[in-house]
């Protein structure tokens, strides 16, 4: 896998080299860039498979970078130190990124995930809900990227119904009647969907409360949603749950 690193902190750049020594990956490292210029002409120059790109750089940052590429033919990981609502908006995109100071395992992890990928899965889909979601913060109006096997999608969280355990993959109920699943556990959709409306209201489901049609008492207490599902309440779950349709 052949790969530039872009970052304007010259420490920064040889602890990553340093960790591509003693990645299992088969990597070679094409050239190291501290700007966006300079990283804008490495990538042409080379055609790497895979960008290590800084966010904030001297003359700009790397989406600035990125936005200046006409055809993105390589895969990227984030190298930043952005705060929680902007890591929430790589989460949401299904973008990897990396934290800074870099943690080794963390990277290598993510250059492990970058060469299991046999395609580009349309990295260009993927910045676009990326773009959005560092410019809007509008919850409803958030954009997440949802990967299947043969898919993806990009869907507004506004119009998730609600998400469905299965395994260690999550179901998607969407308003148009669209069900999508993804192999990935609903705890990380949880954490992810967390302050934008959504419940877990038992170990297998995770609700967008505004689409809750009427809570049903019987047989223990079921959520009924507006696509006419019936959820079962876990009971642990049913004292704090009835306190937030108080609220509502």
């Amino acid at each position: 896998m052949k790969i530039i690193i872009i970052d304007d902190e010259a420490r920064s750049r040889k602890s990553i080299a340093n960790i591509l020594k003693i990645s299992p990956v088969d990597i070679t490292l094409l050239e190291e860039a501290e700007d966006v210029e300079t990283g804008i002409a490495a990538i042409r120059k080379h055609k790497p498979d895979l960008v290590l790109l800084d966010i904030n750089m001297p003359d700009g940052s790397g989406f600035d970078l990125l936005k200046k590429i006409d055809n993105i033919d390589f895969k990227i990981i984030f190298i930043t130190a952005y705060e929680e609502f902007a890591i929430q908006a790589f989460e949401f995109a299904a973008v990897d990124y990396i934290l800074k100071p870099v943690d080794p395992t963390k990277l290598i992890e993510a250059l492990n995930r970058a060469q299991s990928l046999v395609e580009q899965e349309n990295i260009s889909l993927r910045l676009n809900a990326l773009f959005a979601n560092l410019e809007n913060n509008t919850p409803g109006k958030k954009k997440l990227v949802l990967r299947t096997a043969e898919n993806i999608y990009l869907v507004n969280t506004a119009d998730v119904i609600r998400c469905e355990s299965d395994g260690g993959y999550t179901r998607f109920f969407l308003i148009d009647g669209k069900k999508i699943l993804v192999s990935r556990n609903m705890k990380d959709y949880e954490d992810m969907l967390n302050g934008f409306g959504f419940y877990r209201i038992h170990q297998s489901h995770l609700i967008n409360l505004k689409y809750i049609d009427h809570y049903s008492k019987t047989e223990g207490g079921a959520v009924v949603m507006k696509d006419n599902a019936s959820l079962p309440l876990a009971r642990r779950k049913k004292e704090s749950f009835l306190k937030l349709l108080e609220m509502m």
